[in-house]
């Protein structure tokens, strides 16, 4: 397991390094010029020159590419061209908004899921077994700011129970008032990604329960209980857990969409004000923190399945599995 995890965490650093090359330079190869972001409208050449040698575009884009590096090896993410505020402090100060946001929905998400998937499977062919795959298939395909819009409409314009939108000036200063303003993207993002997890859920569970070990089990007089517990839960969790990996890392990624909704000084919505403006260092900076955390998360999934499953951890140490070398 050592050998394992020194080489997936260095496959891990060669992955960041490659994502970063191809973040740099594809943002260099969109329309426009990062000096944009100092100029108005009618500069004189000399004066575009001047923002260009400022912000380092006039230098080749090795070069400026070496020099992001390094200073992500000191974990600078670089300084704002419009506001002149460092990049790093910035989006700590946002990520207070979006990692409560994606965390309290992905477990909210997990909560529904599990059991109702688990129903779903076991009662496949009653009416409210097919009746909660019909509308996990239907929450999938409803867009995430359309239940986002429903929920501001229902619970805060038609029964004013909660904040359309927003969040507190003093963030989490004031417990209540960030909760409250959490509540209705957090069941939004929840109710999307439960949707979704509950089908991979159910899948499993289908794919366990018609299993010959489940049967063998049953046959050697364990009840279904007992048999789920002891060999289906273990072959269950397996294939939902790298799901959870990338539903974790989508709802991260997809903070845009539900911040925007409801006016959330997240991560998404400093990103949407970058691009806007042009600022390159403030681009680079949440994109690449996003890059990361999906990574990790990645890479955390990857570890947890191999501790759930050992024969994951035989197939990496050469042992023979099922009769056969891995």
């Amino acid at each position: 397991m050592t050998t394992y995890l020194l080489r997936r965490l260095a496959f891990l650093v060669v992955t960041l390094l490659l994502a970063s090359a191809v973040l740099f330079f594809l943002l260099r190869l969109l329309p426009g010029d990062p000096a944009n972001a100092l100029v108005s409208v009618g500069a004189t050449p000399e004066q575009i020159a001047a923002a260009r040698h400022h912000v380092g575009a006039d230098q080749p884009l090795v070069t400026q590419f070496v020099t992001w590096l390094g200073q992500l090896a000191t974990l600078d993410l670089g300084t704002s061209y419009i506001s002149g505020l460092p990049v790093g402090p910035e989006i700590a100060s946002r990520l207070v908004v979006t990692i409560p946001l994606t965390l309290i929905a992905f477990l909210l998400a997990v909560i529904i899921a599990v059991p109702v998937g688990f129903i779903a499977a076991y009662r496949s062919r009653k009416w409210y077994g097919l009746a909660i795959s019909a509308v996990s298939q239907l929450g999938i395909a409803v867009p995430v700011f359309w239940i986002g819009v429903l929920l501001i409409s229902a619970f805060a314009l038609s029964l004013p129970l909660l904040p359309a939108g927003g969040f507190p000036p003093d963030d989490w200063a004031d417990p209540v008032g960030a909760i409250r303003s959490l509540t209705l993207p957090v069941l939004t993002v929840a109710i999307v990604m439960s949707a979704s997890l509950t089908r991979y859920v159910r899948s499993s569970v289908l794919d366990v329960i018609g299993s010959d070990y489940l049967r063998t089990s049953r046959a050697l007089g364990a009840s279904f209980a007992s048999a789920m517990w002891r060999h289906g839960l273990r072959n269950a969790a397996v294939p939902v857990i790298s799901i959870l990996g990338i539903e974790l890392a989508t709802t991260f990624l997809g903070a845009v969409v539900v911040e925007s909704v409801f006016a959330l000084p997240g991560l998404g919505s400093m990103l949407l004000k970058a691009i806007a403006q042009h600022d390159y260092p403030n681009i680079q900076g949440i994109l690449f923190v996003s890059t990361f955390a999906v990574l990790v998360i990645g890479f955390l999934a990857d570890f947890v399945q191999r501790v759930v499953d050992p024969r994951l951890r035989d197939s990496i140490s050469g042992n023979r599995v099922g009769g056969r070398r891995a």
